[in-house]
């Protein structure tokens, strides 16, 4: 029986006459900590999801022993329900401590249990479980038949632990870095399937070689009630970088667009190229290597060659059905549009209910969103399978500068979780390679606007200059990339179709990821809808 033992200003204490290794079997503590406790330590959670909806209540899915000899911590797999009739699955690992300076962070309870006080706290933190869950993978055996299954690479080669330490901030899923060679994340939010990330990490590492993503090193997978495989963790090497491809380019537009003072550049001169031109480096006019540099522009091919090495790698897969190429048909057209009409369908509704923030720029082009909103649901529905006769692979699928790690000349690739809007079975359906292009190219469009909104003030030229400018630049951006990238992937023989296919797909994707984009903005920071707003009005505005 719990006996609520006394108050403190922040939390109750309770006692329960339960030794910790029976605990999660006690059906009245589970109640009390499920409705008293958790619904406010996890709405204080980085890695809670849900913070724009009402939590209805908390339910326990069900939990297991994560342990090793007679050192027991539980890994809780929770769901949490909504008043809006929906619910989101966490994974939550607790260990129990009675020295209270292990539960200086993320303390989630004061409690006695058997006459013995401490404190329930998240497992991550004590250093102990870091250890225990690294020496399981250590250790692990091949085929494992447990509800716990540790999995270790043919790659892994530690023999000890020896130090970890948190990675940094993150939104959604929790990494350490162990022994300053391995990152293992844990995976807050789970669904009922493996993690696309786990996935397309073992399969790229272990089956087909792939060195520009951190290798996969090994795994933590458990086996729930309905027989359903849910990734809890994956370990991947620890790649040493100088930061991610978004702040690299960020810092190399900065120069770029100072450069237009500096090398008295004349705007208005500036030669162009037709948009998805495919290009090689000597076809980039020396005006524009003069200004932005040469060394901008081989760091665009390289990022392309890897972009491709990944597609050929992902598509060259004949025996494992989940990676095999498969080629457009009717049902994945019924998907595609149903998809993204309800998705337009939403952002629509958003703008139309947040038009109030916006101002300038934003608001002109937030109306002709609307007035234009028949042409853009036309360009969606306009997608015919039949004429499409490139393949169909698993892709990244979320990809942009700030999924890419520079290394010196070089990039490295990662977090291949998927868009996290999407489902995890949407996450996995096979789709154009051509997807994971629009998307790095959005990426593009948005460094150049991202560098002009928020350092505009530090160029002599008009705003309005400064787009033309970056139009010109963005345009041989996407040409050099898409002339490394489509001719590397012939080289490999991985059909992408001909040229008219591959524009109508980039512009199609390139549509969608920009139309994804606006909700985002418009939740966080709605001035920045002009970005994706630009993008989809430039296409819908296109005469061809």
């Amino acid at each position: 029986m719990a006996k609520k033992k006394k108050e403190s200003v922040l939390q109750p204490h309770y006692t329960f006459d339960t030794p910790w290794e029976r605990l999660m079997e006690d059906k009245t503590f589970v109640k009390v900590f499920l409705s008293d406790v958790l619904e406010n330590y996890i709405l204080q959670q980085r890695w809670y999801g849900g913070k724009s909806s009402k939590l209805k209540y908390i339910e326990l899915q069900e939990y297991f022993r994560i342990q090793q000899n007679e050192e027991v911590y539980y890994g809780l797999l929770l769901e949490v329900n909504f008043e809006e009739a929906f619910y989101q699955h966490y994974f939550l690992p607790i260990a129990f401590v009675s020295d209270e300076s292990f539960a200086e962070k993320e303390r989630i309870l004061p409690l006695d249990i058997k006459e013995q006080e401490g404190f329930i706290i998240d497992a991550l933190n004590l250093e102990a479980f870091r250890k225990l869950v690294f020496e399981r993978i250590m250790t692990a055996v091949p085929n494992d038949t447990t509800k716990v299954r540790y999995h270790k690479s043919h790659t892994f080669g530690a023999t000890e632990y020896r130090s970890s330490k948190f990675m940094g901030l993150e939104q959604s899923n929790t990494s350490i870095i162990i022994n300053d060679a391995y990152v293992m994340k844990f995976f807050r939010r789970i669904y009922s399937d493996t993690n696309p990330d786990y996935e397309m990490s073992r399969f790229l590492s272990e089956n087909k070689g792939y060195k520009n993503t951190p290798s996969y090193q090994g795994s933590i997978n458990v086996i729930d009630a309905d027989n359903v495989n849910i990734t809890i963790a994956l370990m991947q090497e620890l790649v040493p970088n100088q930061g991610d491809a978004w702040d690299y380019m960020l810092k190399e537009l900065k120069t770029v667009f100072r450069n237009l003072e500096v090398k008295h550049i004349r705007i208005d001169q500036l030669p162009e190229t037709q948009i998805f031109s495919s290009l090689g480096i000597n076809d980039v006019p020396p005006r524009i290597i003069d200004w932005a540099g040469l060394n901008i522009f081989l760091k665009i091919q390289t990022l392309a060659r890897r972009t491709a090495e990944m597609h050929i790698a992902l598509g060259s897969e004949f025996s494992d059905t989940a990676f095999t190429p498969t080629h457009f048909n009717g049902d994945y057209e019924v998907w595609l549009k149903n998809r993204l009409l309800y998705q337009f369908q939403n952002r629509l509704n958003i703008v139309e209910n947040n038009m109030h923030r916006l101002e300038g720029l934003s608001l002109s082009l937030a109306k002709e969103f609307i007035d234009r909103k028949n042409k853009i649901r036309q360009r969606f529905v306009n997608f015919d399978w039949t004429k499409l006769k490139g393949e169909r692979i698993r892709i990244h699928g979320d990809y942009h500068l700030g999924q890419v790690l520079v290394q010196g000349d070089d990039f490295y690739l990662l977090d291949f979780e998927g868009e996290p809007e999407s489902t995890i079975r949407d996450r996995k359906v096979k789709q154009p390679p051509l997807k994971d292009v629009a998307g790095m190219f959005r990426s593009f469009h948005y460094a150049i606007y991202a560098t002009i909104f928020n350092d505009g003030e530090n160029y002599p030229q008009s705003q309005e200059e400064l787009f033309k400018a970056g139009e010109v630049l963005y345009r041989y951006f996407i040409g050099l990339f898409l002339g490394s990238y489509v001719g590397l992937m012939q080289e490999n023989n991985l059909n992408i179709g001909y040229i008219q296919e591959r524009i109508f797909i980039l512009k199609y994707c390139m549509l969608e990821k920009a139309v994804y984009e606006l909700g985002y903005e418009m939740n966080s920071r709605p001035l920045w809808a002009v970005i994706p707003l630009e993008g989809i009005m430039g296409i819908i505005n296109e005469n061809n």
